[in-house]
C-alpha cells in the first residue's frame, strides 16, 4: 500500500488497535460498520483492506475501513480531509461509502473533487432501540438454515434490487457469499410459508454488525403480498429479542428517510432517531 507521509493519514497498526476501538467506543451506533470490521481483522491490511487512521499530538483522531467500501470514523470531525487524501492517492475506486453522516460527508467533499458523480446518494436517519421493544416479536420468526440458501437468496436479492434498482449479482459472487456468511452463523432470521420446494420467504432481516455491545439490524423485508399486515414490526421486534438474548445493549438499523412506511414501521417497534448515516453508491 502506497501512503504520503505529507497527507498525515497512515494504515493503523496492531498496537494501535486499543486507540481504534476507544474512537470507535465514542459513539459506537454510529462506528459500528467500522468496529465490526475491527473485531474481524484488526487493523492489519490485506487484500488491499486496512484501517487507515490519522492522528493529533499522537491521539488517533480519525479512522477509516477501507476495503470494498469506505467506512469513515471521526466523533471530532477532524482528520477525515486527510484520510481522502490517502484515498485518492491509492487510484482505487470503490462501491460505496457508507456510515455516520457528518463523516461521510466531510470525506466525500475532498473526493468529489477528483471523482465522478456518484450513482446514488442516501440520506439515512440511524435509529436506535436500548430497551425491549413495545410491541410482541412474531413467534414464527426464527433463524435461517443454512441449507435454505436457495430460499434465502433471491429473498435478499429481491430486497437489494427494491432498494438500490439494480441486482447485486451483477457485480460477482460477493454478495451470495455474504448471505450464506451471515445464514451460517446464525444471524439471518425468517418468517416461512410452506415447506420444501414450495418454501418462500414472508420476512427476513439479519444482525448484519455486532460489535461493541451494538447490534445492527439490517436487509429487512416483506414479501410483496404479505405487507400491511403487521408483519415488518412483529418481525423486527422478534429480531430485536434476539439480538438481546445474543447479548446486544442497544439494537440499531438505517433506513431511507424518503421510506416513510419502514420508519412508521420502525418507531411501532420502539425505535428512536439517535443520529444519520449516509450512503454514497459509487
Amino acid at each position: 500500500m502506497r501512503w504520503a507521509a505529507a497527507n498525515g493519514a497512515r494504515p493503523l497498526r496492531p498496537e494501535d488497535l486499543g486507540a481504534a476501538y476507544a474512537l470507535c467506543a465514542r459513539d459506537p451506533v454510529a462506528a459500528v460498520l467500522a468496529s465490526v470490521r475491527l473485531d474481524e481483522s484488526g487493523v492489519r491490511s490485506y487484500a488491499g483492506a486496512g484501517a487507515w487512521g490519522t492522528f493529533e499530538h499522537g491521539e488517533l483522531q480519525a479512522l477509516a475501513w477501507v476495503g470494498p467500501n469506505i467506512v469513515p470514523v471521526s466523533p471530532s470531525g477532524r482528520g477525515l480531509d486527510q484520510i481522502a487524501g490517502a484515498v485518492i492517492e491509492q487510484g482505487r475506486r470503490f462501491a460505496s461509502l457508507v456510515g455516520d453522516a457528518t463523516a461521510v460527508h466531510a470525506v466525500w467533499n475532498r473526493l468529489a473533487l477528483a471523482w465522478p458523480e456518484p450513482r446514488q446518494v442516501r440520506e439515512q436517519p440511524s435509529l436506535a432501540l436500548a430497551t425491549p421493544p413495545r410491541i410482541p416479536g412474531d413467534v414464527r420468526v426464527r433463524p435461517a438454515r443454512p441449507d435454505e440458501i436457495d430460499v434465502m437468496l433471491p429473498a435478499s436479492v429481491a430486497m437489494f434490487t427494491e432498494e438500490y434498482g439494480y441486482s447485486p449479482l451483477s457485480a460477482g459472487g460477493g454478495y451470495a457469499a455474504r448471505v450464506r456468511q451471515l445464514l451460517e452463523a446464525g444471524r439471518s432470521f425468517v418468517v416461512m410459508e410452506g415447506e420444501g420446494p414450495t418454501a418462500r420467504v414472508l420476512f427476513k432481516a439479519e444482525i448484519g454488525a455486532m460489535s461493541l455491545g451494538v447490534a445492527q439490524i439490517q436487509g429487512v423485508w416483506v414479501a410483496p403480498d404479505a405487507r400491511g399486515r403487521g408483519l415488518g414490526a412483529a418481525g423486527t421486534a422478534a429480531v430485536v429479542e434476539r439480538a438481546r438474548e445474543l447479548g446486544a445493549r442497544t439494537v440499531s438499523l438505517y433506513v431511507n428517510d424518503y421510506n416513510t412506511a419502514a420508519r412508521r414501521t420502525y418507531r411501532r417497534v420502539g425505535f428512536d432517531q439517535v443520529g444519520g448515516y449516509t450512503t454514497i453508491v459509487l
